[in-house]
């Protein structure tokens, strides 16, 4: 009972410092721009935008072109409910208390105020479809409506679910346990021939479009408030299930493989960790991958390699496609030039580099995410911006931009001045964290980016002590191949980082920790 109690106090909070809002926002905001906020799902920044040449992605290029691209940006931790929710309440994963897939926010930090939150208060419309919080934590107090995944879509073929009902019952047949046999996918690559219009990422872009030319149409006829729409796609997320036509595209043959396919020398057992297998297992998960090796032996065979990276290109291409959509409707809605758009993923993705694959490690592959920021008559658009930013830095910036007030509790920074300058420098160090857990014990490892190096710091969680380093300078290892922590020679400048690692974030405190969650890895 007193959780209902309290969950109706703060609905009811939220609810009046909304209505505030609002009427102070109809005297005062009434030419306000409106935002279309893009997620998409485990997309590393490998686009034509940032020098990729064989990925097809000419619509976020052309977003790119008018707009700020940001080189390097980086997510608070490389998993997607931690990130998401850092992003949405510009909070750092040690603030939020969300380190894994399996805690609502709303239990940790129930009065947090979200970005969309904050703009209903400011007289903002906030609507959302397909993936921007964590899947099942979709977090219906931030929008005006709540969230709803399309009711009639598809992915995997029927074939392909046929053959996943008899795996798992040789599974079963085999004694494997039960958990195990629901965890398992079918599987992870697919060509499939059903009408595009079924496809999810398909369906969550015609739920967009279609509020978009509801909000057009308001607009004209009674002067609808401000859209804050937010559109997240979960391709190229695994699995890699996506029309033909986007994977005639490539010649799987031409495509690239990971040039860097080992393990970074002298790197700590922890930094993969030995259950997560920095986050292999995650592939592991689909039926015709279930008896991938472990990093830490070898890696995939060639064929097994192109078969996949032919399919995150392929799914690159069908969202590439469906922004394209959104791109255009704006345009014929005669909206684009009152709309600031941001796109963003929540972290990269191992495509065989360090002989992984998937993401949930501290490093650059995994870190680092395209960030792409167009605001009408900036003076900057079209231009990239090398400046370190972070995705807790889009809260600030958002509100910066429309001209609302910064909440104080964001961490984050506006880099507004960026989209004017991209010269200029936002801060000099971007921090993402990870929790692992390793032989009965949990690990926090906090890493630092600087202009030159990445620096990790592995703790110890019950102890709060320091376990292992690493130190990588991307001068002369860009790939982040050589943990040069082990060299003496740099101990004078392992503790400048350190020092300051631990000037800018809390050093935690020693904590009790449980048992691990079950895994969830959507």
């Amino acid at each position: 009972m007193a959780i209902k109690t309290t969950s109706r106090i703060r609905m009811l909070a939220i609810l009046l410092w909304s209505a505030v809002g609002l009427h102070c926002f109809a005297d005062t905001n009434s030419n306000q721009k409106n935002v279309l906020f893009i997620a998409v799902d485990d997309l590393r920044p490998e686009l034509g935008c940032y020098g990729e040449e064989y990925i097809h992605s000419p619509n976020i290029d052309a977003l790119a072109a008018e707009g700020v691209t940001f080189t390097r940006a980086y997510c608070q931790q490389a998993v997607c409910n931690p990130s998401r929710v850092s992003v949405m309440t510009g909070l750092r994963p040690d603030t939020t208390q969300v380190w894994d897939l399996v805690t609502d926010f709303r239990t940790t930090i129930p009065d947090a105020i979200t970005i969309p939150q904050h703009f209903r208060a400011n007289g903002y419309r906030a609507l959302s479809f397909g993936k921007i919080f964590h899947n099942p934590f979709p977090d219906h107090e931030s929008w005006d409506v709540p969230h709803r995944f399309p009711k009639s879509s598809r992915l995997w073929s029927a074939d392909a679910k046929k053959k996943l009902a008899e795996y798992r019952s040789q599974m079963r047949a085999s004694g494997k346990r039960e958990a195990a046999i629901r965890r398992m996918r079918a599987v992870a690559t697919e060509v499939v021939d059903y009408p595009e219009s079924q496809h999810i990422d398909v369906a969550i872009a015609d739920q967009a479009i279609s509020a978009m030319s509801e909000h057009a149409q308001n607009k004209r006829t009674d002067g609808e408030r401000p859209l804050f729409l937010a559109v997240g796609f979960i391709r190229p997320h695994l699995p890699f299930v996506v029309p033909r036509k986007y994977w005639q595209v490539y010649e799987r043959d031409k495509i690239p493989l990971a040039k860097n396919q080992l393990l970074p020398k002298s790197m700590p057992e922890i930094a993969f960790g030995n259950r997560s297998l920095g986050g292999f297992y995650e592939l592991r998960d689909y039926m015709d991958f279930a008896n991938a090796p472990s990093p830490f032996k070898t890696s995939l065979a060639e064929e097994q390699q192109r078969e996949l990276k032919h399919g995150y290109c392929a799914a690159i291409s069908l969202v590439d496609a469906q922004i394209g959509r959104l791109l255009r409707a704006l345009d014929q809605q005669g909206l684009r030039e009152k709309t600031i758009i941001v796109l963003w993923s929540d972290h990269g993705w191992k495509l065989g580099e360090h002989n992984g694959w998937c993401k949930q490690t501290n490093f650059e592959i995994d870190t680092r995410t395209p960030l792409i920021i167009s605001a009408p008559n900036a003076n900057a658009n079209g231009s990239s911006c090398d400046s370190l930013v972070e995705l807790i830095d889009i809260y600030p910036t958002l509100c910066d931009l429309v001209e609302i007030p910064i909440p104080d509790s964001v961490e984050g920074v506006t880099i507004k001045t960026l989209l004017d300058d991209v010269s200029a420098s936002a801060k000099d160090a971007s921090f993402s964290q990870f929790r692992r857990r390793q032989n009965g014990r949990e690990y926090m490892g906090y890493s630092m980016r600087t202009d030159r190096y990445r620096y990790v710091e592995w703790l110890d969680r019950s102890l709060a002590t320091r376990v292992a380093r690493e130190l990588y300078d991307h001068q002369a290892d860009p790939r982040e191949d050589i943990n040069i922590a082990v060299d003496s020679s740099n101990d004078d400048l392992l503790e400048q980082l350190s020092s300051k690692l631990w000037s800018t974030l809390p050093r935690p405190a020693p904590r009790p920790t449980r048992a691990s969650k079950p895994a969830n890895v959507n």
